[in-house]
């Protein structure tokens, strides 16, 4: 057979087996696979067996100093029955993301589609204002001083002065005003690599397919958009979209830094703060892979359903 696919050329897909054929496309681009081989080994390691491995966590009682012992769904029975701030976490973490997953996503594009109409030397400068303060560690400390709760604060300042509050708002200690903020910023700070990947999708369009258009019928720039510029960046809109969704999932860091841990009321809970608490505080390893468990499948879904969205563009 190996001989007869020396003299013939490849195998053909349906002549063999599933199995037999691509090992024979594996030895044909052997080349290709050796250079992708660090990067799969590393992903494999990293990411796919950590996967793994918190799936057969989550179905046991481990601490970390013992042997894990087997209880079953006793973990996924005890999130969804017994704990009300994983509950409380999920609702939280939903509208998290379901507000600054969209949002932050066209937000996105469309400051890259108008940064992209700028001259080049002024784009340079533009897209640096947009993208400083996703790159920013400390970004949380600008809201931390304009909503400070004392009277120092600018925002109470402001409001002091002009007569509109008689004593200063604790902003980062009242549960009505929490999760708006976090959104804010969140929002405010959305504008990162998938903003850039925006840009340079942009930049490698053809601008003659805007002229075939206009012959084509093309009458407005909407039209371009949805016809033209958005089918052709699907691969960079796909990756900004997995992007948008990781990160609306898991904001954690910044809430943490103005609300401190745990929120009041748990009212900026999410599902990462409830996974570093039993993970990283608590040692309930068990447990807390169920957690990340129930995160994944909620992310895994998003993502699903997003790229069937995407598939949809330009139709």
């Amino acid at each position: 057979m190996s001989q007869m696919n020396k003299t013939q050329g490849p195998v053909k897909r349906g002549e063999v087996s599933k199995l037999r054929w691509t090992w024979e496309e594996m030895k044909n681009n052997k080349t290709a696979y050796f250079m992708v081989a660090p990067f799969l080994l590393l992903f494999i390691i990293f990411t796919v067996l950590p996967v793994f491995l918190s799936i057969i966590l989550s179905l046991t009682d481990f601490n970390m100093l013992q042997v894990p012992n087997l209880v079953g769904i006793d973990n996924y029975m005890r999130l969804f029955m017994d704990d009300e701030i994983f509950i409380l976490a999920c609702q939280n973490t939903l509208i998290f993301a379901c507000i600054t997953g969209p949002v932050s996503y066209i937000l996105a594009l469309l400051v890259a589609w108008f940064i992209n109409e700028l001259p080049p030397k002024i784009r340079a400068v533009v897209t640096l204002v947009f993208y400083a303060p996703s790159i920013s560690g400390q970004a949380y400390l600008v809201w931390k001083t304009l909503f400070s709760s004392d009277s120092y604060g600018w925002v109470n300042a402001v409001l002091l002065k002009y007569g509109l509050i008689s004593s200063p708002i604790l902003w980062f200690s009242d549960a009505d005003y929490v999760m708006p903020l976090c959104i804010v910023v969140a929002l405010w700070t959305s504008l990162g690599t998938a903003f850039l990947s925006f840009i340079a999708g942009l930049q490698t369009i053809d601008r003659s397919m805007y002229e075939a258009a206009a012959v084509d019928g093309i009458k407005n720039r909407w039209q371009e958009l949805w016809y033209i510029t958005l089918p052709t960046m699907r691969p960079q809109l796909m990756f900004g979209a997995v992007l948008s969704i990781t990160n609306s999932f898991g904001f954690g860091g910044v809430v943490t830094a103005l609300c401190g841990f745990p929120s009041v009321d748990y009212a900026a809970h999410t599902i990462m703060h409830h996974l570093s608490d039993y993970g990283g505080s608590r040692y309930e390893i068990g447990y807390s892979s169920a957690i990340a468990v129930i995160l994944f499948i909620i992310m895994f879904s998003a993502n699903i359903i997003i790229k069937k969205a995407l598939s949809k563009v330009g139709e």
